[in-house]
């Protein structure tokens, strides 16, 4: 990477402390997805630590001097991004038939109301 022995010495240093940082927000990124109050936080989180295994990933490659490995890097980040669209549409998918079936529960709700009120034996 660098010529001077000082230079290589530090970029390794830094991108050795890089990942030990990524790692730790990684597992930061696990506790959130399993934790998560709802689905959507859940998503996020997945999507994050994806794109930090992906940096994770090149900064493995700028050590090694392996181009290679950097083109893994961009492979996995398109699967990555594959996986968090086909997950935010299952979630959608769920999140509108739950919706349509608060809808009509509440419709049936009113229609039993409604009816009530024209069977009543009139006592007002």
């Amino acid at each position: 990477m660098f010529e001077n022995p000082a230079y290589a010495a530090a970029s390794r240093v830094i991108l050795m402390g890089g990942i030990a940082l990524l790692a730790l927000l990684l597992l930061f990124c696990i506790l959130r997805s399993i934790r998560g109050p709802r689905v959507a936080d859940r998503i996020l989180s997945v999507n994050m630590a994806g794109t930090m295994i992906i940096t994770a990933i090149i900064f493995i490659g700028c050590l090694q001097g392996d181009t290679s490995i950097i083109d893994i890097g961009l492979l996995y980040a398109m699967i990555s991004f594959l996986g968090v669209v086909v997950f935010s549409r299952i979630y959608r998918g769920e999140y509108w038939s739950l919706k349509r079936g608060e809808q009509q529960a509440m419709e049936r709700e009113e229609e039993q109301a409604y009816e009530e009120g024209l069977h009543s034996d009139g006592d007002d």
